[in-house]
């Protein structure tokens, strides 16, 4: 932005010199071009080159800030890309442990009920046999020691 600013500083100053000495700038000269002589306002010719030298940078410049902006707008898309790539990858990876960690848990609920299932057993086993020896002891009487 600074810059700019005296880019067109340094125009307008421009400007005004040729602007208070018109005069100057106007008045015929003879110009050698090598093979002939002319009569031209060499001010006014200095002018114009120092005019369309401001035009071409101009133009310069502007085509540089688009291929700057171009490529910005390029190297975004590519990094929108990697990042969704990247959110796709984690989210897959997020979905796999989710089912990892579903199958752990339905093994370990399986796992639990078969425990359950083998004390449960175990302890009516056990019921059984105490209610056996009650019986016995009922029928038979107490054992001697």
């Amino acid at each position: 932005m600074v810059r700019a600013l005296a880019f067109f500083l340094v125009l307008v100053l421009v400007g005004l010199f040729a602007l208070l000495n018109w005069d100057a700038f106007s008045a015929l000269t003879p110009l050698n071009l090598g093979l002939t002589t002319v009569q031209a306002p060499l001010g006014l010719i200095m002018l114009g080159l120092v005019a369309f030298l401001c035009v071409l940078f101009t133009v310069w410049v502007v085509t540089m800030q688009a291929s700057s902006l171009m490529e910005a707008r390029r190297q975004t898309r590519e990094l929108q890309a990697q990042r969704d790539l990247a959110d796709r990858a984690e989210a897959s990876r997020f979905t796999e442990l989710r089912s990892e960690l579903m199958a752990r848990l339905d093994r370990m609920q399986s796992d639990s009920r078969i425990a359950i299932e083998q004390s449960s057993n175990a302890l009516a086993a056990q019921v059984g046999e105490l209610e056996d020896r009650l019986v016995r002891e009922r029928l038979l009487g107490p054992p001697s020691v």
